[in-house]
């Protein structure tokens, strides 16, 4: 007997193992009811993360946010963010406080490895640059031996920032900070002669300056910058959907499919993939773990990527950023996603 219960204790160890294993992020998410998003913070990056006056939160990467709480709630406002600052965006991934980080983070080998975190998409190519003020008439960065730069620690940007010196052979004078709030002020403030980031940064930062028309973005651009969202090691259904969830948004604009037309698509197209990314045939929803009209829901609610893109960063708003490398690979761009089959 005591063998016969000793054996059944065991076996429920192992099923019970075997369950925790089993438990993932999506299926703790749609327990819970809302998505934990970790965001730029701690007061957000125009463009890209911020809340308006009113605390809504809007921008290219939080539309990533609500494109993922409509592929799993059929609600895109089922999102809480999480504003982060760059020290503590990874841990607080990796300690399960917010389910995916997006927050204009530069995939690197590092981070993909040591970190025990994975890159699942690129939703903004960039690269670091640098803003002067125009009354110092520099015109590129290789004038800029001996003057005072200001950087946020704890990035790339400010490894980036020392490479580039070492090897053009030009005087360091660096100026760090903890968070991109206090550089900027630092820089505005006249502490510091330039201002480094990612090249959307300083576009997103120069409307933040108390004269933004006084400053320029040099144009060397010194490093590739791929930003996008990111999530924890071993939970590949997860990792699936929220890239699934961006890729999504690339294929709406692949084929047109828009927030004003997305119900007509649904209805009407002959095409194939557009069926079966909206839900009209087969099951991609089921391979998801989320309902077929997953990828219905995003663009009937946030758009496609174009839309997202020109919305929130695109030439008519403040940041006046054009697609370039962020343009789909069939206009000559990078971006690019699998086809949905």
């Amino acid at each position: 007997m005591k063998r016969i219960v000793m054996f059944a204790a065991a076996a429920l160890a192992v099923v019970f193992a075997v369950g925790s294993a089993q438990a993932s992020t999506l299926d703790d998410v749609k327990a819970r009811g809302v998505l934990n998003c970790g965001v730029n913070g701690p007061t957000g990056l125009t463009g890209f993360g911020a809340p308006d006056d009113k605390g809504n939160w809007t921008g290219l990467d939080v539309d990533l946010c609500r494109a993922v709480a409509a592929a799993i709630f059929g609600d895109a406002t089922k999102v809480k963010y999480v504003p982060l600052g760059s020290k503590e965006r990874f841990t607080a991934l990796q300690s399960g406080e917010i389910d995916f980080l997006a927050r204009n983070s530069t995939w690197t080998l590092s981070r993909d490895t040591d970190l025990g975190l994975d890159f699942v998409a690129v939703n903004y190519y960039d690269g670091q640059g640098f803003m002067v003020r125009k009354e110092l008439g520099v015109s590129s960065a290789k004038q800029l031996s001996g003057a005072t730069v200001c950087v946020q620690t704890g990035t790339t940007t400010e490894k980036n920032l020392g490479d580039y010196f070492r090897t053009n052979n030009l005087e360091l004078k660096s100026v760090v900070f903890e968070t991109a709030d206090q550089a900027r002020q630092a820089y505005d403030e006249g502490r510091c002669d330039a201002y480094t980031t990612d090249a959307s940064g300083l576009a997103s930062e120069r409307t933040q300056l108390k004269n933004p028309g006084d400053n320029i973005i040099l144009p060397e651009i010194i490093s590739k910058e791929p930003l996008g969202p990111a999530v924890r090691h071993g939970d590949n259904q997860w990792g699936d959907l929220v890239r699934w969830s961006f890729f999504a948004m690339l294929i709406g604009e692949e084929f047109g499919i828009t927030q004003a037309n997305v119900d007509e698509m649904k209805a009407s197209s002959d095409n194939p993939e557009v069926r079966r990314l909206l839900g009209a045939e087969d099951d991609m929803g089921k391979m998801l773990g989320v309902d077929n009209t997953w990828a219905y829901n995003i663009i009937k609610q946030v758009g496609n990527y174009g839309e997202s893109f020109e919305r929130n960063v695109g030439l008519k708003t403040p940041l006046a950023l054009a697609r370039g490398l962020n343009e789909l690979w069939s206009k000559g761009g990078l971006q690019y996603a699998p086809p949905a089959r």
